[in-house]
């Protein structure tokens, strides 16, 4: 049986020592941002979205050495994300990972401008990649497609801070699988889709991925929710039961724990059908699933 988290933590060892080292050569007083540029990408997570990549592309026969780059420039929009995420306009949280937020542990200013950084340096290091030319352009346009204010993550935030405002929403179950599917889904989808173009997958196959990358995106934020309300903080590395204090329209709020866990549940089941097509190959993908509803962090 596949051991996800042991591979998951094998693969975060390898990541993280790869990554540090982007962050190297700063120096002067600007070097502030960088520092906090890398305080917030090494500063713990589960790597399930560069793992994404890595494992998809590895579908195709892929290496680690292959899938790096474009694995190191979404982990470094993910994390340019959560850092406006936790900023006091945004969600306003003191911990993330167990450890102070980017503007607790520097300041706003900083954060707001590591934040800017980390967008930025991901497309830099996409733009500079091996990768052939017509690979680079696909991935350029599908990352910054899954990050926009169009049908992107971008977008998925503003809904998420809409919905705060609005109590009685006409239709919130199609509101909330809509901010997720943006808020969360976008980039996860981006992760199994640009392992498919890595891979050179063909139409088949890359649509295969993408509808099994849907499928745990929606588990991945129901998951979420129903930590927020009845996780453990210290393994959680948050402040919980924020969704409730909000008034945050989520998968709870609309069902209730137990029955946004079915239907979690209901996904990772399907996603596990629909990557089976690739056979014994997707062993881990489906472990994957699996441990997406199962984690407790």
């Amino acid at each position: 049986m596949t051991d996800i988290k042991e591979i998951l933590r094998e693969y975060s060892t390898r990541f993280n020592a790869e990554i540090a080292v982007l962050f190297n050569g700063a120096e002067g007083p600007e070097a502030r941002v960088v520092e906090a540029m890398r305080y917030s990408v090494m500063n713990g997570g589960k790597r399930l979205r560069p793992y994404l990549i890595y494992a998809s592309a590895g579908l195709f026969g892929k290496s680690f050495e292959q899938s790096f780059q474009a694995a190191a420039s979404l982990e470094m929009l993910h994390s340019y994300s959560l850092i406006h995420d936790d900023l006091p306009a945004m969600d306003n949280d003191d911990l993330r990972r167990g450890k102070p937020t980017c503007h607790k542990q520097f300041d706003e200013a900083t954060a707001i401008l590591a934040g800017d950084g980390l967008l930025t340096y991901a497309f830099e290091l996409l733009a500079k990649s091996d990768y052939p030319a017509d690979v680079k352009v696909e991935l350029i346009k599908l990352l910054s497609q899954g990050a926009g204010a169009f049908r992107g993550m971008v977008a998925g935030q503003m809904l998420d801070l809409y919905a705060e405002k609005y109590k009685n929403p006409e239709n919130p179950v199609a509101l909330i699988n809509h901010i997720e599917e943006m808020k969360t889904g976008c980039l996860l989808s981006y992760a199994c889709e640009a392992g498919a173009v890595i891979g050179g997958a063909d139409a088949e196959q890359r649509q295969i991925l993408l509808d099994y990358s849907r499928k745990i995106g929606v588990a991945f934020q129901i998951a979420d929710d129903i930590l927020d309300a009845e996780g453990n903080p210290e393994l959680v590395g948050k402040t919980l039961n924020k969704d409730k204090e909000q008034n945050k329209l989520t998968f709870v709020s609309c069902y209730g724990v137990e029955k946004a866990r079915r239907i979690s549940e209901d996904l990772i089941e399907q996603a596990i059908e629909t990557i089976s097509f690739f056979g014994s190959k997707s062993q881990d993908l489906q472990a994957l699933a699996r441990f997406i509803v199962e984690r407790n962090f």
